[in-house]
């Protein structure tokens, strides 16, 4: 379920498979240019009586426009392109993993893949969270964060951890060629069995008493990384 006007129309700008629109009593004639851009786009749109929106919407407050759509995620499998891909590995929190499937559009990334014990990618603040990237990038869901991390390193990736000390400069490291930014739980971080199988492990310095950054904000400075090194070899797409 998509909430609010501007999620669903940033997942109508990215061609998702919307089902059905609900709004909510007088929404029609508020948002009347998404509402006719979704006729455009041939979906169906509902105007619910008055009360019937605050029993469906699934915020305390919810937003006078809800969408279903179907399932953005896939399978795990192979991920085309050269750039960097990123591994969430028990990301927990939905709105840090919805934040990192946004920065890895913002910066070109090709997938998410979210593993192990992460939050479910179709978990409402994802969806919300991730302002419709959702449905912009490749985003797959996996179980066994190794078999991802062995699959994706035979397809030729460099696989880059991220600690919060004790790695190389983020900066120093060659993020310009096929990669993927593997990222930990926001407690604990990567666990001892998955840094072993890495190629390398990075962290973004710290300026005085500041302990780490959160998980979607240091994936985001690595990504924007990973995307600034691609344009200067020249390998940007």
């Amino acid at each position: 379920m998509l909430e609010g006007p501007r999620v669903v129309g940033a997942a109508l700008d990215r061609h998702a498979a919307l089902e059905r629109v609900y709004v909510g009593t007088g929404a029609a004639t508020a948002f009347a240019p998404l509402v006719a851009r979704l006729h455009g786009a041939g979906v169906s749109v509902v105007e619910l009586k008055e009360g019937v929106l605050e029993k469906v919407g699934l915020t305390r407050t919810p937003q006078p426009v809800l969408a279903v759509a179907s399932a953005a995620s896939l399978a795990f499998g192979p991920i085309a392109g050269t750039g960097a891909v990123v591994i969430a590995v028990d990301v927990a929190d939905p709105g840090n993993l919805g934040t990192i499937i946004r920065s890895a559009e913002s910066a070109g990334a090709d997938g998410v893949v979210a593993c192990g014990n992460s939050v479910d990618l179709h978990n409402p603040k994802v969806v919300r969270s991730s302002a419709g990237a959702l449905f912009g990038v490749t985003v797959m869901q996996a179980d066994d964060p190794m078999d991802v991390l062995n699959t994706i390193g035979a397809s030729g990736r460099r696989l880059i951890g991220t600690a919060a000390r004790g790695g190389a400069r983020y900066d120093e490291a060659d993020l310009a060629h096929p990669c993927a930014l593997v990222v930990g739980n926001e407690a604990r971080g990567l666990d001892a069995a998955v840094q072993e199988r890495l190629d390398v492990l990075v962290s973004i310095p710290m300026a005085a008493a500041a302990e780490s950054l959160n998980v979607a904000m240091a994936t985001t400075v690595v990504l924007f990384e990973a995307a600034r090194q691609r344009r200067l070899a020249g390998v940007d797409r």
